[in-house]
């Protein structure tokens, strides 16, 4: 099997570490592993690619690069550059720096890469490891994601349905915030909405009087629905969300139709 791997914390980062050793067993001995990812740190990006602005890439080992742009264009690079000739199998996005549960499944730059992959038309899996009290002082973090990380994804493609045709599915996987030994085990969830947090903005002023504004985050403990993402992943679990690109509100489509009609 060959595996391109992106993510959007970087390509130093440590997360992309333990994607790289996830991918290399689901590749076997006889597969390949091909990093291509943001030279920086991409996180927010979402699904931005650098249209209007061309990307510098740079090769750093044998099937490792770096460029300068966001995770859509690692996997644009990767699959029309780097891997023209040789279209890998599968492309996992991560292992992201905190959860893309709930809303921040929309700003994730991880979730940008694998939408991008399905776009293209390839099999394409993010995977995020949760923070929280349990984990985020812990030596590895990423311990969760680490030991449970590629029997997650061989579990996806053994039950990944046929492709039939339209927008490609692809796959968002959250780790949770505790040990490995702690997980409860994995379960499907839909995206949850933390209702009661939001991004927002805070002001700052620069040494010479400019003034700023920092991004902040919300409470990443804050209630979902029971049973949604964030929800069990707070709970000790795994859960895994088959996504679409498609946007459209397929529920409101028949009585807009029927206010113009």
């Amino acid at each position: 099997m060959r595996i391109l791997i992106t993510n959007d914390d970087g390509i130093n980062a440590p997360g992309l570490k333990v994607l790289s050793d996830i991918a290399a067993e689901l590749a076997g001995p006889s597969g390949e592993v091909w990093t291509v990812a943001p030279a920086f740190e991409q996180s927010g990006v979402a699904h931005c690619i650098s249209y209007s602005h061309p990307t510098m890439i740079a090769q750093l080992d044998e099937r490792t690069f770096a460029a300068e742009g966001s995770p859509a264009d690692c996997v644009l690079a990767g699959l029309h550059d780097v891997l023209k000739n040789n279209a890998p199998d599968l492309v996992l996005s991560g292992v992201n720096r905190g959860n893309n549960s709930a809303e921040n499944a929309l700003y994730s730059g991880t979730l940008g890469g694998a939408m991008e992959a399905a776009l293209q038309g390839l099999p394409a899996i993010a995977l995020s490891q949760y923070y929280g009290p349990a984990n985020a002082q812990a030596d590895n973090p990423f311990e969760a994601s680490a030991k449970h990380g590629a029997a997650t994804v061989r579990a996806i493609l053994a039950a990944d349905p046929a492709h039939a045709g339209g927008y490609r599915r692809f796959y968002n996987v959250n780790f949770p915030p505790v040990p490995a030994a702690d997980v409860a085990g994995t379960t499907v969830a839909p995206q949850g909405l933390r209702r009661d947090t939001r991004f927002s903005v805070e002001a700052t002023h620069s040494p010479s009087g400019r003034r700023f504004l920092w991004v902040r985050g919300g409470d990443q403990r804050a209630a979902t629905d029971s049973g949604t993402d964030a929800d069990m992943n707070l709970k000790g679990w795994i859960t895994v969300t088959p996504m679409l690109a498609d946007l459209t509100d397929h529920a409101a489509l028949n009585s807009l139709k029927d206010a113009f009609s």
